[in-house]
Order: C-alpha cells, then structure tokens, then sequence
C-alpha cells in the first residue's frame, strides 16, 4: 500500500519587502541578496497575522474542496509558537469547522518538525487506511533588524493532506535521520528573535546531510544518480544548491551548473520570493517543484532533505503519482504570489516594532490584507481570531 501526500497547499503574507529596497538602506550591494543567498523578496505578516492565521488559510483550499472530512489527526509544526500550552493546531481545527473525532498535537524541532509530522502522519494512515491525517508547517522566520539574517527572514504555511493511495506523492519507506545536540541556532522562551550562528550551522547542515544520506544509501543499495529531482530544506535558496554540490563531491558524482539546474531550480523558485518558513520550506519547494516543472514528473523519484538546527536531519524518497497535475492548487498559488503589495523600507520597521502586547489587557487589531482568517485582538489574554469567510 504507498502512502504518501495527497494534496498540498500553502499560503504566506500579502506584504513583502523586495530586497533591493534593503539593500539600498542597509547599503550593501543588491547582489549580496539576489546571487549570494539567492533570495529576492522576503514576506512580511501583518500584526494581524501569525502562524494560525496562515495555516488556516494554507488548508482553507482543502476545506473548500471538502477534503477534511476523514481527517482524524491534526499535526502542527512550527517553531514560533504562540502558546506553552495549547497547540496552536486546536485554534486551526475550530477555524477550519473540522470533525470532533480528530487527535490534534503541536511538534517542535526548529525547521525539521514538518518532516516529523509526515513520518507521524504515514504511521497513523498505514494503521488506519480508511483515514486521513492533516500535517501543518506554519512559521514566521524573524531577526533582528541590521543582523546577518535579516534578509533571509520570511513566512508561510504548508498543508499537507496525508493518505493512502496519495494523488501527489508516495512517499517510500527508508530513511535516513540523525539527532546530534549542537548549538547553531537557538531562540530562548524570553526573546521574540532567534540566535544563530551562520557558519556553523552551515557546517552542520551539511555534516547531517552527508550521514543521513550514507544511512539512506546503505538501506536501499540506491545512488544519488537515481533521482530525478532534489527538495531541501531552504533557509535560502544558495544554501540548498550549496549542500547538493557538496554531497555530489562528497561522493564523487558530477554536478555541473546544468545538470544542477535541472536537479534543484524548480523547487527553489516559490522560496526565491516568500523567504525562510523555517519548518514548511522544503515543502514550499515540493509544491513549487510540482507546479513549475517543465516536465511531467509522473513517476520521477524525488530525494528530500529536511535539516532542523539543534540539530535533527532526515533524508528519505517519494515517487510523483500519474496525473498529480490535476490535484494541485497551482492557480491559487501563482495569483497569490503575483498580488502581493510591496512594502517601503519604513513600513517593514514599522510593522517589525509593532509587538504583541503581553499585559493580557484588551486590544483589537487593525485590519490588513490577510487570507480568509485575521488575528483580530486580545481579551484576558485570550488570542481570539475571524474568519473572514462569507
């Protein structure tokens, strides 16, 4: 029985900041951002906007289409939280009007809990066939202004509709996966912005790539030659062109920039312009990677890294299902990213500094340009949300 994602959808801000625009005001050369990290805009959220917000709207498709109604299990991964205690997936099933009977749970392991999620999700479907689980990727990458990872900052939301007999993808059994405690990146319960400690992390992304992969290797007799096509996690998109190159010399196959432009651009293409969504990134990829291909990839074998900081790596495979053209949202998706509004430089500050008040006391927040749901005020220090839903 193949198991695997079934549909996929994601959403991310209506506002972002053209790197140029930071470039100009941080005075560095724009091509620092645009060829260095490969990245040219980053999404901006509103102040009435947050992760459940966007990954409310991320599945919202998936309610539309009527797919939620055997969906028994809820997995909600990020790595900016708004609660110690409730998971933020609970404040998503009652926006998006899901059954009762439905395990709901939030997962943490920075940027790898999507891909815990998935593996989470297949073991429940492979248990219980008949049903579906919900995976959610939702995150809002933030640093500090004027820091190294300013311009990788980002935000999004994956939904990832997780069955048997899947439309998409089936995701093949062996893995890879290595757990090592390093300190590369860290953000303490008392701060709104992440530590990290970028060469390092660099290193350690690629060190956990290269065993992963060895593990993968040994369990399926497969080379990296057997794959048509490469997601991986993407805290910017050079960084994922970087590490194949490096997994290519570390195993002595030839990756010129051709044969590296087939393997990897199409996957990069959506996280060009949304930036870093920390635990939904390589997922980002796989839907840009399905919807932008040149080709039909029915049948093409897919390799995925999913690298969180901390550190956990996981390196495993799917197979494109035939026909996976006609189950995609890629309509939605492009409109989304081609009617975004551009923010000027003091408009990104200002909503930067615009913080979540603590005090627990009442507020209402100002209406933005949101998806169908808003992050609508406080009220003893209850987060309380609108569906904008007619």
């Amino acid at each position: 029985m193949n198991i695997g994602i079934d549909r996929i959808s994601f959403h991310t801000s209506h506002y972002y900041v053209d790197l140029k625009t930071l470039a100009e005001v941080r005075s560095v050369e724009v091509n620092k951002y645009y060829v260095g990290i490969g990245q040219e805009k980053m999404g901006i959220p509103s102040p009435d906007e947050d992760v459940v917000t966007l990954a409310a709207s991320a599945a919202y498709p998936l309610m539309q289409a009527g797919e939620l109604d055997e969906v028994e299990l809820l997995l909600f991964a990020t790595e900016s939280g708004i609660d110690q205690s409730k998971s933020a997936g609970v404040y998503v099933h009652g926006l998006l009007e899901m059954p009762a009977r439905c395990r709901t749970v939030e997962l943490k392991q920075a940027c790898y809990s999507g891909t815990a999620g998935l593996q989470l999700a297949i073991a429940f479907v492979a248990r219980n066939p008949g049903k579906k689980a919900l995976v959610i990727a939702s995150d809002i990458a933030r640093y500090e202004l004027g820091s190294p990872g300013e311009a990788t900052q980002g935000c999004g939301s994956v939904a990832m509709l997780v069955s048997a007999n899947p439309r998409l993808l089936a995701i093949e059994p062996e893995s890879g996966y290595v757990t090592e405690d390093v300190m590369d990146f860290w953000r303490p319960n008392y701060r709104s912005e992440a530590f990290v400690d970028g060469k390092y992390s660099t290193m350690v992304y690629i060190h956990t790539l290269v065993e992963s992969w060895k593990q993968y290797a040994e369990l399926t007799g497969r080379l990296l030659s057997d794959f048509d096509r490469f997601c991986y996690h993407i805290p910017f998109t050079k960084m994922a062109e970087k590490a194949h190159q490096k997994l290519c010399r570390k195993f002595k196959v030839e990756a010129d920039n051709a044969t590296m432009y087939t393997l990897l651009d199409e996957s990069l293409r959506y996280s060009r312009v949304t930036g870093n969504c920390y635990s939904g990134s390589m997922y980002v990829g796989l839907a840009s990677l399905l919807e932008t291909a040149a080709e039909d990839l029915s049948g093409k074998r897919v390799g995925f890294y999913s690298y969180g900081s901390g550190c956990v790596g996981e390196f495993f495979s799917g197979v494109v299902q035939p026909g996976y053209g006609d189950f995609l949202f890629a309509d939605q998706h492009r409109n989304l990213l081609e009617n975004r509004t551009e923010l000027t430089y003091q408009q990104y500050e200002d909503i930067f500094n615009y913080g979540v008040p603590t005090d627990g006391g009442e507020y209402v927040f100002p209406q933005y340009k949101t998806g169908p749901f808003r992050f609508s005020g406080i009220s003893q220090h209850k987060r309380e949300y609108e569906s904008l839903v007619d």
